[in-house]
């Protein structure tokens, strides 16, 4: 099978492209040794079917960075490449296609975004361009799917280019020649969306319109996975899989091993889907009913305004606070992620470049960043004794991410790479590209996520069976009452906050708290140690060595912030 690359620089509409051309049914995968993504699917050629490999964007081939070399070392492999180049920025763009040039392989060039181009004033000759570079040119607009046929068709007789190898500073001249031979500009007015992309991207407007979106953004999301958990979840869940476990439970001994593991324990001699911490309920529950929704949720947000274009503008205006923590402002994705789960959260930090950001970004979600579920337990605790203490949780959680963060950056040898994106235009989502990259990330998370879940209700459950937990809480007990003025109940809920957070957070309601101790004990069980399934999958991404150093900042935040709190409120 012939095998194709997709290459391009970040924000061409490379991924609208790569749907066009496969669908949805697509393969996401790690290049080997390394944690550089990329995706494939099979797209038709002639009679035949191609592989298509949707590589890493990127902006040349120097190597100067992970995503650089691996595109370089598929290129030895690849049969065909098309190039996709943004048509409003002719120049960023075709630097990477001039570095094409050189690897001597068929390829055809799709100039995509031609539509905005022309809304923008620029024209471009085709026929001089494609002169000059000697391969296939073609405009599309891969939104709508204008000229992706057209594209298809000249590929299979793309020719193999023969250009020389040169210098950078002899390619940038090069590029800057043919911008200036096959493009020409005109005038046009501002639009309402050019005043808006201005206005996101400084600090004095960008602030507050960053804040509009985020706070809607998350409204959305509580709205839609609170609506998706009660209306269609939750019901499905009671009607068709609790049955099944009641027929299960009747052909199993209460309280044998087999029984705690799959069942749990059974509460007033019925199944209870949050309490009963078995695989089949408890796990099960907890992923697919309590979880998945929100981060359905989260993840068609983030579509949209990722395809809107917002979240590059969101970076830049973050870049110089991500900074001071170690990392640049494309690290505020993780951070949005976490927001809806963690598991997810932790597994976009793949996207920066360097060991050390990757483990500060990790390191900040685990911590700093409540998910969706906890967020919707602490308005239930806290929300009757008045909004002022949920946001009160809310702004401890944002010290400590900017102190942890600031600290870290200090303590950590080494630098973060300057943010280099491109910012595309504001523009319509496309349903199509919505829906192939939720496909895509929802398959993700079962793949990744839910099996983790399982896998932590399982660790825990042979703990409890063994009565592990009962020897930490009595060890931990002093810690609890005497540095943070708990009272001796709440070690429990601290203790298996180590399963399930919003669980843990649920039981301290049963345990009349004060609104200080129950302030307290949140903001505790949301800056300990995450939830099993994200501590899997925190192990899992950062090796052994990173998981330990990530568990001792842990601890050691958690007891900085308990006695802080306990001695200033």
């Amino acid at each position: 099978m012939r095998r194709i690359l997709l290459m391009g620089n970040p924000n061409v509409g490379k991924s609208v492209v790569f749907s066009r051309l496969t669908g949805i049914r697509v393969i996401s995968s790690n290049y080997p040794g390394t944690t550089v993504e990329f995706t494939q699917g099979e797209m038709a050629l002639e009679a035949d079917k191609a592989l298509l490999i949707d590589v890493p964007g990127v902006y040349g081939l120097e190597t100067s960075c992970k995503a650089e070399e691996i595109a370089v070392k598929m290129i030895e492999d690849a049969d065909a490449i098309i190039n996709v180049v943004d048509a409003t920025n002719l120049e960023r763009s075709l630097h990477l296609t001039r570095h094409l040039l050189e690897k001597h392989v068929p390829m055809v060039v799709a100039f995509n975004m031609w539509d905005e181009a022309r809304h923008q004033g620029i024209h471009i000759n085709l026929e001089k361009i494609e002169g000059i570079l000697g391969v296939p040119v073609v405009p599309t607009i891969a939104v709508t799917g204008e000229g992706i046929r057209e594209l298809v068709k000249r590929l299979t007789d793309a020719p193999v280019p023969t250009f020389a190898p040169m210098s950078e500073e002899q390619r940038w001249t090069e590029v800057g020649r043919i911008v200036n031979t096959v493009q020409a500009l005109t005038h046009r007015h501002h639009t309402f969306w050019d005043l808006l992309s201005d206005a996101s991207v400084r600090p004095l407007m960008g602030l507050p319109i960053a804040a509009v979106v985020l706070v809607l953004s998350f409204t959305m999301i509580r709205l839609i996975g609170e609506g998706l958990v009660h209306l269609a979840f939750q019901p499905l869940f009671e009607a068709l899989w609790k049955p099944l476990l009641l027929r299960l439970d009747g052909h199993m001994h209460p309280g044998g091993f087999w029984h705690q593991l799959l069942i749990g324990t059974l509460v007033n001699g019925q199944i209870d889907f949050v309490q009963s911490f078995g695989m089949l309920t408890t796990g099960l529950f907890v992923a697919v009913t309590m979880v998945f929704p929100y981060v359905l949720a989260f993840y068609l947000i983030l579509g949209l305004l990722e395809d809107f274009g917002y979240l590059p503008r969101l970076a830049v205006l973050l870049d110089t606070l991500m900074h001071r923590m170690g990392l640049h402002g494309w690290a505020i994705i993780p951070m949005l992620l976490g927001f809806g789960c963690n598991v997810p959260g932790i597994l976009a930090t793949r996207m920066l470049e360097s060991p050390r950001e990757r483990w500060i970004a990790a390191t900040l979600v685990s911590i700093a960043v409540p998910c969706a579920s906890l967020q919707a337990m602490m308005w239930g605790v806290l929300g009757h004794h008045g909004a002022r203490y949920v946001a009160g949780v809310f702004a401890i959680l944002l010290l400590v991410w900017i102190v942890l963060g600031w600290v870290l950056n200090a303590l950590l040898k080494g630098a973060s790479p300057e943010l280099i994106i491109e910012i595309p235009p504001y523009r319509l989502p496309s349903p199509r590209a919505i829906a192939y990259k939720l496909w895509t990330r929802i398959r993700q998370y079962f793949k990744e996520a839910v099996p983790f879940v399982l896998l932590g209700v399982l660790i825990v459950n042979v703990l409890d069976y063994v009565q592990v937990f009962d020897r930490m809480a009595s060890v931990i007990a002093p810690v609890v009452t005497y540095l943070f003025g708990l009272p001796k109940e709440a070690v429990l809920a601290l203790v298996l906050g180590f399963l399930r957070k919003d669980v843990a957070v649920g039981m301290l309601a049963s345990l009349n708290l004060t609104p200080k101790q129950m302030i307290i004990s949140v903001t505790l069980l949301a800056i300990s140690f995450p939830c099993i399934a994200t501590f899997i999958v925190l192990a899992r991404e950062l090796g052994l060595p990173g998981l330990l150093k990530s568990i001792s900042v842990m601890i050691l935040v958690s007891l900085l912030t308990g006695v802080a709190m306990n001695l200033i409120l």
